[in-house]
């Protein structure tokens, strides 16, 4: 049997053991492969200490020092690609190619746009003759943020959080979920090699109920963000109340796609290929209601789901694998427990239960796989199209009307993303102000820039990430005023 890797904290830039810890599993065959530590309140509170103590200093350097040293890092993890990427697949269990081309180099590219960015922050200011004064802004980092982020897509949302908050000049205790840790621990090598001065950033591993409890209810940090589900996110509400914490949530989705007659069906499909199986499904993005015009619904059907059936299901490490395992056997258990509410409440197209099971190699047999699932004829009150399966499965639905389509969209209590496929410009303009979503995409998905506000309405969560939203979330600004 190969050797455990077992994974300690990072704690005023050193790595400290810790006397609990959790089972850590490959997702591609189910084996235990490492230990995660399950940090208790104390070290917790080690690691803001910590950071506290070291906002001291961090906080009081200028942007182009902070600028040079997240290049450093962002250079750094680069030039371990192949490392972050294998080590990003095996704890997620997506493949191997979908970490090296999209997780770690966002991830990178997360440090550089925003090490770049801080370079350039204008203030405002206002003159007064009336008054004969003169008005300017700061802003000032808060101090010690608390950052949590999610099993999903690891790496990427984690350095999403700890990059504009080090710009910013506040220092971090960070918690990645305890199902995917490996490349934190492995950043926090990089931060050591960089030299990070001791403290800035902290690292703490363990369950939500214990350490992501004492970090959201330490009174030393007044700034949490935390990307994970909106059931989670309640309880956070509530730890958080008593202490008048700045918080930001990025939470679920239940995103809806909705396709005109008019849309060109080749670009269409084949976007939708990722929007509902990239990742196995498992990005709070991903689409997961298909809404198509009646006048083209049979024929979008067939195609759609001879496509899916095209999706290669299987070894993470393969190459031509699309889609890969799912991050838990718990999880695959729930994502299957919504397809066979599928086959009750309407049909099962293909996938799960229908074709035949993916041929996989020896030694994975024990992994959590789901084939992509397509069902019709649900209902818009069925569970199916009302929560967050988190899976490889598409629920596709028939309309006749745009303003039909817009209620029936915006009939959930989700509001993260939306798609709009149509050639016609006015209507897309029209739809997308009608949508309840934070980002609407049209004519494709996915296309992401930094500089624009990213972040869900109703119980898809509360404020914005990007340049502007992530930089004043993470500072203070005050308003000085000078009497000439």
């Amino acid at each position: 049997m190969a050797e455990l890797l077992i994974l300690e904290n990072f704690i005023d830039g050193k790595f400290v053991p810790c006397d609990t810890v959790i089972d850590n599993y490959d997702p591609s065959c189910g084996q235990v492969y490492g230990k995660v530590p399950d940090s208790p309140a104390a070290t917790v509170d080690a690691a803001v200490q910590s950071a506290k103590e070291a906002f001291k200093s961090w906080s009081r350097t200028t942007p182009a020092h902070r600028s040079s040293i997240m290049m450093k890092i962002a250079d750094l993890i680069e030039s371990r690609l192949e490392e972050f990427a294998a080590a990003e697949s095996r704890d997620q269990g997506k493949p191997v190619w979908l970490a090296r081309m999209v997780d770690i180099p966002r991830a990178v590219y997360n440090f550089r746009f925003f090490a770049t960015t801080i370079l350039h922050q204008l203030n405002v200011s206002t003159v007064q003759p009336q008054f004969n004064a003169v008005n300017y802004t700061t802003q000032s980092p808060l101090g010690v943020a608390g950052l949590i982020s999610p099993w999903n897509l690891p790496l990427y949302l984690l350095s999403f959080k700890i990059a504009p908050a080090l710009a910013a000049g506040n220092t971090v205790v960070a918690k990645p979920s305890e199902m995917t840790s490996v490349t934190a621990w492995l950043m926090c090598k990089v931060f050591q090699d960089v030299g990070l001065p001791a403290g800035v950033c902290n690292v703490v591993f363990g369950t939500g109920a214990v350490t992501g409890h004492a970090l959201t209810s330490h009174p030393d940090v007044p700034v949490l963000s935390f990307t994970g589900g909106t059931a989670t996110a309640e309880v956070i509400r509530r730890n958080i109340a008593p202490f008048n914490k700045k918080v930001s949530l990025e939470l679920g989705g239940k995103n809806p796609s909705i396709v005109f007659e008019d849309a060109n069906l080749d670009e269409c499909i084949a976007t939708h290929m990722r929007s509902c199986f990239a990742n196995q499904g498992e990005i709070c993005l991903c689409t997961s209601r298909v809404f198509v015009q009646d006048t083209i619904y049979d024929q979008f059907v067939e195609r759609f789901v001879a496509a899916t059936r095209k999706l290669t299901v299987g070894d993470p490490k393969a190459a031509d694998t699309k889609v890969g395992a799912l991050n838990s056997s718990q999880h695959r258990d729930k994502v299957k427990s919504y397809i066979e509410m599928g086959r009750t409440d309407g049909r099962v197209l293909c996938g799960e239960g229908v074709d035949p099971a993916p041929s996989l190699p020896a030694g994975l047999e024990g992994g959590y796989y789901v084939q992509p699932t397509v069902i019709v004829d649900c209902d818009d009150s069925s569970p199916c199209m009302q929560d967050e399966i988190f899976g490889p499965v598409a629920c596709i639905s028939k309309f006749k009307t745009q303003e039909e389509v817009i209620a029936r969209a915006n009939n959930v209590k989700y509001g993260l993303a939306a798609c709009v496929w149509s050639r016609d410009i006015s209507r897309v303009h029209t739809v997308a102000h009608e949508l309840e979503a934070g980002t609407i995409w049209t004519n494709c998905w996915m296309v992401r820039d930094l500089n624009m506000p990213f972040g869900g309405m109703k119980a898809s969560g509360t404020g914005r990430e990007g340049f502007k939203d992530s930089m004043e979330f993470f500072t203070e600004s005050k308003t000085i005023c000078i009497k000439m």
